[in-house]
């Protein structure tokens, strides 16, 4: 083979590669019409990152054992889980960047650091490995309206203590509002990953993989009630279930698991049809995320690969391959709004020429960025499609 011809068959290589954790990086999230960046690690500590400058703006241990996943209600609001068995709100705006540490855990993983303001702390299971998951509750157009506050209510689901249960709390209030337990007639085994979505009866759907390998989407029967039963129930892995994303934009749910299988199910679904299952031959897809307009969805590998999946057909597209050890978390960025598209950092900037950090922060916006935490503690920066 002509070694100058093969020379241009590089493979792709990330855009930049954070490097600042001391343990392996569990979670990562996009903030922020996607110019701030968080990353979770084994030790507890949380780094949100400045995505345009690579830089880190606020550094802070939020659990006293791993971290298990990194969500968001609003800008100024940050979702954390931990294996300390506690859920925690921080509240962290851009101007309280300056007064947190930026001192990396690379750096120091030893002394403590000044913490966002805690808003709520859930005492939650995390026995099991499985991550929290959120939505927001739809509000009726009839009582919205111009001038109307925004809605800031959110579901959070967790695990329960028992195998195969699942808990809802609401938020701001941390009321229950539901407990979930696992169809007897099968056997589940722990709750491993977990959805929820909103369809478009406005009824809250709650979507569970289990340690047998097992997916089920749980319905309300009757608001009076308020029982929980499962509309559909299907055994796609033959290991327990990794991770699943779900994707109102494609229509569909995704599934990955210890095996080499993955899996799509309808989300609205009918109780016997069955799912779509690839065997993609690479065992261990940790974590599963599908990106915003439904288009595409990666996974984080065992092996230090990340596959780049088209969402339709489920071929493989991409092998991102740059980390020599497991890749533990994929994320996506954002959408991005028209508001976004007009304002950089928040600030509107119209029809003026842009400064440079300006235009730097609006090509960070404009990126189709997917970020990948690795066992390595690094986390690196791919723009993708």
């Amino acid at each position: 083979m002509d070694r100058r011809q093969d020379s241009t068959h590089l493979p792709p290589q990330p855009v930049y590669v954070l490097r600042g954790h001391s343990a392996q990086v569990h979670a990562v999230r996009f903030l922020r019409h996607n110019v701030r960046l968080l990353s979770g690690d084994a030790d507890g500590w949380v780094v949100l990152w400045n995505v345009p400058i690579r830089r880190p703006v606020a550094v802070w241990r939020a659990h006293k054992g791993a971290v298990l996943g990194l969500g968001s209600w609003d800008d100024d609001r940050i979702i954390t889980h931990g294996r300390d068995n506690r859920l925690c709100v921080w509240q962290l705006r851009q101007e309280d960047e300056g007064s947190l540490s930026a001192t990396l855990p690379i750096e120091d993983p030893e002394s403590e650091r000044k913490e966002p303001w805690l808003l709520h702390s859930l005492s939650v299971n995390a026995l099991n490995f499985c991550s929290f998951a959120t939505c927001r509750v739809p509000v009726p157009e009839e009582i919205t309206g111009p001038g109307s506050p925004p809605n800031h209510q959110i579901l959070i689901a967790v695990p329960g203590v028992q195998d195969g249960h699942i808990n809802v709390t609401s938020l701001p209030s941390e009321e229950r509002v539901a407990t979930i337990i696992d169809p007897k007639d099968i056997k589940t085994g722990m709750v491993m990953a977990i959805g929820l979505h909103y369809p478009d009866d406005n009824s809250l759907h709650v979507i569970a993989g289990y340690e047998s390998g097992y997916v089920c989407i749980f319905a309300q029967s009757t608001a009076a009630t308020k029982h929980w039963q499962a509309i559909y129930t299907h055994k796609p892995h033959t290991q327990p279930v990794l991770s699943l994303d779900v994707s109102p934009s494609a229509g569909y749910i995704y599934s990955s698991s210890a095996d080499d299988i993955l899996a799509r199910h309808l989300l609205t679904p009918y109780p016997a049809m069955e799912p779509r299952i690839v065997r993609t031959k690479h065992a261990g897809q940790q974590s599963l995320s599908v990106r915003p307009d439904g288009r595409i969805f990666a996974t984080a590998g065992w092996d230090g690969r990340v596959r780049v999946y088209s969402a339709k057909t489920m071929k493989e597209l991409a092998v991102l391959k740059w980390h020599k050890e497991g890749v533990y978390a994929v994320a996506f960025a954002t959408d991005q709004d028209d508001d976004a598209a007009d304002s950089v950092d928040g600030k509107a900037v119209g029809k003026r020429e842009m400064t440079v950090s300006e235009q730097r922060v609006r090509k960070t916006q404009e990126t189709h960025w997917l970020a990948a935490g690795s066992k390595d503690g690094k986390v690196s920066l791919w723009d993708v499609y």
